[in-house]
């Protein structure tokens, strides 16, 4: 059965004390309180500064069974580095990621807006994550150049995720290159937050997903204001009777070729 997942890019928000967490509530506490009400969190933290093995296994204490934890890949590796020898700054991420055991989920590159596309390099680095056998990997291009067929090639033919950014400004193509897929919610055409019409369009699309037995995982990333978590309950109200089953097997996963294209979003009701 496939797995749907939605959450929050994040839980630390000063701004969702006193609406989401209770005035009083300790700061150790925000992580299990935040996971007895949503079964996943991307962890954005990661991206500025990777946090120490230690650290990704207390969350794996502090959050019940089933929970899944996603981790955006340092900067260091997609901002500074380029993806150029990757080898040792991928190691050192996976290694403290893994004390996450069994919760560690997808790990997102989300690549800088100005860096164009580079089949060369994406290839050398896809050709070391092969190293980890089993790991989802998901990659957000914020350049329209990645969007074309040799890079989706290259996605499929690795069992990778192009991932899907909703946001008016950044360049989106709705396709899938694996059997399961990455979408992060950054914002709506109306604002920060997303409107019904836009949450109702994605709730079709995502059954679709999942009708083809895809694992769908959703992340709202629009944290001003509490939007992330009005959003992301929204959309699950709207995806019905779908329940995230265990967490996804250890096995290897491939793409299969699969091309979906977007098309209009519906008119206001």
């Amino acid at each position: 059965m496939p797995a749907l997942w939605i959450g929050t890019s994040g839980w630390v928000y000063p701004h969702w004390r006193g609406g989401f967490y209770p005035p009083g509530l300790p700061g150790k506490e925000a992580l299990p309180f935040y996971a007895a009400r949503f079964p996943t969190v991307e962890v954005n933290f990661s991206f500025y500064r990777l946090p120490e093995r230690a650290v990704f296994a207390s969350w794996r204490r502090e959050t019940p069974p089933g929970f899944l934890f996603t981790v955006k890949a340092s900067r260091y590796l997609t901002h500074m580095r380029k993806l150029k020898d990757p080898e040792e700054p991928l190691e050192r991420l996976m290694d403290r990621a893994r004390g996450l055991g069994r919760k560690l989920g997808p790990i997102l590159f989300q690549f800088p807006h100005t860096w164009r596309c580079n089949v060369e390099r994406l290839t050398g680095f896809l050709h070391v994550l092969g190293r980890y056998a089993g790991q989802r990997f998901a990659f957000e291009f914020r350049h329209s150049s990645w969007l074309v067929p040799p890079v989706y090639a290259l996605l499929e033919q690795a069992g990778a995720a192009l991932c899907l950014p909703v946001l008016p400004s950044l360049p989106l193509d709705v396709r899938v290159t694996a059997d399961w897929t990455y979408v992060r919610m950054h914002g709506g055409r109306a604002g920060i937050g997303y409107e019904g019409v836009e949450l109702r369009w994605w709730a079709r699309r995502l059954r679709a997903f999942l009708d083809e037995g895809r694992d769908v995982y959703v992340y709202f990333n629009n944290d001003a204001e509490g939007y992330a978590l009005r959003d992301a309950e929204h959309l699950r109200r709207l995806m019905g009777d779908r329940r995230v089953p265990a967490p996804p097997s250890d096995a290897p996963r491939r793409a299969p070729d699969a091309r979906e294209e977007l098309g209009p979003l519906e008119g206001n009701r």
